[in-house]
């Protein structure tokens, strides 16, 4: 399945989506700086539930229309990737992926009717030479665009919240920032350290196993604490302090056969966030501290007050 992807991200294929990104940045740049004319402003909901959402969706080649109603289920569907969920937010997590489901069912059929130069109509070519039965191969596809599409959103928006409600928070290394900003890229992955997206990652050991002195059976689901191991004493000097200076490995992106597949996009959107940021709006502050969702495992700000000076 990994393999039939390829580098889907790599060099080209991001030069090919920088410019769209820039224009989609600028684009709701603009319309924030409308609204904090009258005011404060929502960050959370005007931009970074906008840029990736928009990303995504323009590379999948995704109709703009659906854009409110897939992110809405994207919200809802990853409470079953929650650490203890409830029974009302799994049902909330079964009933979007239903949907979720048809849909992405749906754009794979309409893709093999009509196939054009998009990603799912590529994946459909791969996995006809891969796989003589085509229902299997539309099954490999429609799993592979949904599995694309729900790793996109939720995570950056969070990404992009959390970038700016920090740098906000913490003026003399925005500041410093501004001064050199070459360091851009080592201030993403300082706050994906701080305060990664994703707090838990769940796995399913494949055989009997011991890790440091903890036997975990085969088929066990095991639950790695990713934000606690981005802030291992052992390993980071100082770790409760954000450093932007500092320069961050962390477990953000997984690693190893798991390391995220759109790890370059979700950088390539917050660099360019970012550097607009510094050059557009110098004074921007927050008004309110963030509103979180009511999650462990996948953060997600839900509301970030700003305001210009």
């Amino acid at each position: 399945m990994r393999r039939s992807l390829g580098n889907i991200f790599d060099r080209k294929c991001l030069a090919g989506l920088d410019g769209a990104i820039e224009w989609h940045v600028e684009r709701l740049l603009d319309r924030l700086a409308d609204e904090l004319r009258g005011g404060e402003a929502d960050f959370s909901t005007l931009v970074s539930e906008e840029l990736p959402m928009s990303s995504i969706g323009g590379w999948l080649q995704l109709p703009r229309s659906d854009y409110t109603f897939l992110r809405e289920l994207a919200h809802d569907q990853v409470f079953t990737q929650e650490l203890l969920p409830s029974a009302s937010q799994l049902a909330l997590s079964d009933a979007a992926t239903v949907q979720l489901q048809s849909y992405f069912r749906s754009l794979v059929q309409e893709r093999r009717k009509a196939p054009g130069d998009d990603p799912v109509s590529r994946w459909l070519r791969t996995w006809d030479e891969l796989e003589s039965d085509r229902e299997a191969a539309d099954e490999a596809v429609y799993l592979l665009a949904l599995l694309v599409f729900l790793a996109a959103p939720e995570t950056t928006a969070t990404l992009l919240s959390s970038m700016v409600w920090l740098l906000l928070e913490h003026p003399r290394q925005l500041g410093w920032l501004r001064a050199h900003p070459e360091h851009v890229p080592d201030a993403i992955e300082e706050v994906l350290r701080y305060d990664s997206p994703n707090h838990i990652i769940s796995r399913v050991a494949p055989g009997d196993t011991t890790i440091g002195d903890v036997t975990i059976e085969k088929d066990r689901m095991v639950h790695l604490m990713v934000g606690v191991a981005n802030h291992d004493p052992a390993y980071f000097a100082d770790p409760e302090i954000f450093d932007i200076r500092r320069k961050a490995s962390h477990l953000s992106f997984s690693g190893g056969i798991h390391y995220c597949l759109g790890a370059p996009l979700a950088r390539l959107e917050a660099g360019a966030l970012l550097s607009a940021l510094l050059r557009r709006m110098p004074g921007l502050r927050v008004s309110a501290p963030p509103v979180y969702a009511p999650r462990v495992g996948f953060r997600r700000i839900m509301e970030l007050r700003v305001a210009a000076p």
